[in-house]
């Protein structure tokens, strides 16, 4: 049979990302359960790289039963793969238990071939072995632990280059029987939940890779021109940062000054009477010197011609397309991160640069004031979600009395979740104490508990790292009744150092997981809707479908067809809706976007 690689032969909308929730399990006190207890059980299939022999790769589809028994396996070539996965996709539509969606799925999707649902081992064994919420979690296995993502994706016979094993099939049961175990712990509910949805944003991850975001490259160059001056022919540096050297140069009384180099341009500074240890800009800012204006103007140019240039034009966009490396759960939270490319740092100066194809648009949608917001859910504060009503929650702040503008409600909101003792923020987070007591108590606790070298949790299950051996020891040595008071004050403000963090891992870490079923919906809707009148083949195969093409912790970008903008727009307003639901069940919270269909993701 030929296979055809133009389009992307999509799973059924019909599923459910998710994994079906047992009859009982509730996911907020106020929930109430919308799902039958006649839930039928869904198909799971293990798929497993063999490893390569004579004729190529090969790969194990083992089916298995309800007690995670296997009940029939078929071995297929590389050849033969993708073309199986599509067919079990259109007829039974089962959940894909893989090793890991970085290693299988962007083989799949080569092929033009999607799958629906999936249960990343490595993704969660992360998640499963660290959890605090089990009494007995997943054991840990550097078998298990995924490697750091490579420039490119693997090819079929990189699947065996991993490491062989006697049995791949058996350690790769062994290991999904084991985290069943621990999700069937979880008598709640909400560990299913993350693993399903941390397995999800896996396939996103990849998906995403694939597709790419839309990037116009002769308006990117048009930017850097506008902002750095005509770029040089032969190399150097652009004309306005020659400007503006010269400029510092002549005010320093250095004509041969290396600008680079950050130990002359002290020296420099330091002769002219401006005393900075750094040329940071906060300390810089606090001198006022001729040279300090044209210096900051020099060092922002130099950031962007560095990070976002014409060498990063070259390196990252091919062909309409930035392609970033996206890791899921790449920070201990549970937020994205990526690698290479600056993905999750875009400066927003280049975001005219992001434009849709002809006859496509793009659907930008973000959350205004996500983690406030899951506070206020997670702490059952109905003051707090009273002021959450609507799109600006600090606007709901200063309206409930807390504060008395708008600013000092940021500076307190903001206090509150990072643990801020001094300034502005200091001063005005006891006055959230009298109005959110519940929000509030949150976040002292998770504070307390890792000053005290405990652990915390997401509102899902994702527990945060033990402080260090030395943090621990260093806590230890303060205690004692000879100790040094120098020692004693370290250990004390390291101690409030790792309370800031739990503090804000828990609030942090369930934002990440609100925003990660947010994008399993989104994606789960977008399969509904048909294929495009009109290709855009530079997405791959995704070139005839709406889809995702960029997610930045609580904002996403979405490359659909022109008709089907309105239809995508309410894909992504439903999932928002379906995501605080699956959290918080009945909770009074509200989770606005800030939605806009355009041709350029420019704000």
């Amino acid at each position: 049979m030929r296979r055809t690689t133009s389009s992307c032969r999509a799973p059924s909308a019909a599923a459910s990302w998710c994994a079906p929730r047992r009859p009982g399990c509730e996911h907020h006190a106020a929930r109430t359960s919308t799902v039958s207890s006649r839930q039928p059980i869904e198909r799971r299939i293990a798929l497993v790289a063999l490893g390569s022999g004579g004729g190529g790769s090969s790969f194990a589809a083992v089916e298995l039963d309800a007690e995670d028994a296997e009940i029939g396996r078929t071995v297929l070539t590389g050849a033969e793969l993708p073309d199986w996965v599509a067919r079990q996709e259109r007829d039974a539509r089962p959940r894909w238990v893989i090793r890991s969606a970085r290693e299988i799925y962007p083989i799949l999707l080569a092929a033009g071939v999607q799958i629906g649902r999936s249960h990343d081992l490595l993704l969660c064994h992360a998640i499963l072995r660290d959890t605090d919420t089990v009494a007995r979690p997943l054991a840990p296995s550097p078998t298990w632990v995924r490697r750091d993502p490579v420039d490119e994706a693997p090819a079929l016979f990189d699947l065996a280059d991993g490491g062989e094993v006697d049995d791949p099939v058996a350690e790769l049961l062994e290991q999904y029987r084991e985290q069943r175990r621990v999700l069937r712990a979880g008598t709640d509910g909400r560990l299913t939940l993350l693993a399903s949805a941390e397995s999800a944003g896996g396939l996103i991850a990849e998906e995403m890779r694939v597709a790419g975001l839309p990037w116009n490259e002769a308006a990117h160059d048009e930017i850097l021109t506008e902002i750095l001056g005509a770029r040089p022919a032969g190399g150097g540096l652009p004309s306005r940062m020659v400007a503006q050297g010269e400029r510092i140069r002549s005010i320093l009384g250095d004509a041969t000054l290396n600008l680079e180099s950050q130990p002359k341009l002290l020296r420099a500074l330091h002769r002219v009477g401006v005393q900075v240890e750094s040329t940071g800009r906060w300390e810089l800012a606090q001198h006022d010197h001729a040279v300090v204006e044209p210096l900051l103007a020099y060092k922002k140019l130099s950031r962007l011609l560095s990070a976002n240039g014409w060498a990063w034009l070259a390196e990252w966009v091919h062909e309409g397309r930035f392609r970033p490396i996206y890791i899921t759960g790449g920070v201990v939270t549970g937020r994205w991160a990526s690698a290479g490319g600056g993905a999750l740092q875009l400066p927003r100066n280049l975001r005219a640069a992001v434009r849709a194809d002809e006859g496509w648009t793009l659907v930008v949608a973000d959350v205004a004031q996500l983690e406030p917001r899951m506070l206020a859910a997670m702490a059952g504060d109905r003051a707090m979600a009273r002021a959450a009503q609507g799109k600006d929650l600090y606007a709901g702040v200063v309206d409930s009395g807390a504060v008395a503008t708008r600013e000092e409600a940021k500076y307190a909101v903001l206090g509150a979740m990072y643990g801020a003792t001094t300034g502005d923020s200091g001063r005005l987070v006891p006055r959230l104490r009298k109005v959110y007591p519940r929000a509030m108590a949150h976040v002292d606790k998770a504070a307390r508990i890792g000053e005290d070298g405990g652990v915390v949790s997401t509102w899902l299950g994702r527990s945060s790292p033990r402080p260090s051996t030395e943090w621990e020891g260093m806590q230890a040595r303060a205690t004692d009744a000879d100790a040094d008071p120098t020692d004693v004050a370290l250990a004390r403000r390291r101690a409030r150092d790792w309370g800031r963090f739990t503090r804000n891992f828990v609030v942090q870490g369930t934002a990440a997981e609100w925003s990660l079923i947010w994008l399993a919906e989104i994606r789960h809707r977008l399969l509904r809707l048909p294929e495009a009148q009109r290709h855009a083949p530079a997405s791959g195969v995704f070139g005839s479908r709406a889809h995702l093409a960029f997610f930045l912790h609580d904002e996403v970008i979405l490359h659909v067809p022109q008709e089907q903008a309105e239809a995508a727009a309410d894909a992504v307003r439903e999932a928002a809706d379906v995501a605080t639901r699956r959290m918080f069940g009945g909770f009074p919270i509200e989770v606005p976007l800030d939605l806009r269909i355009a041709e350029s993701a420019e704000t």
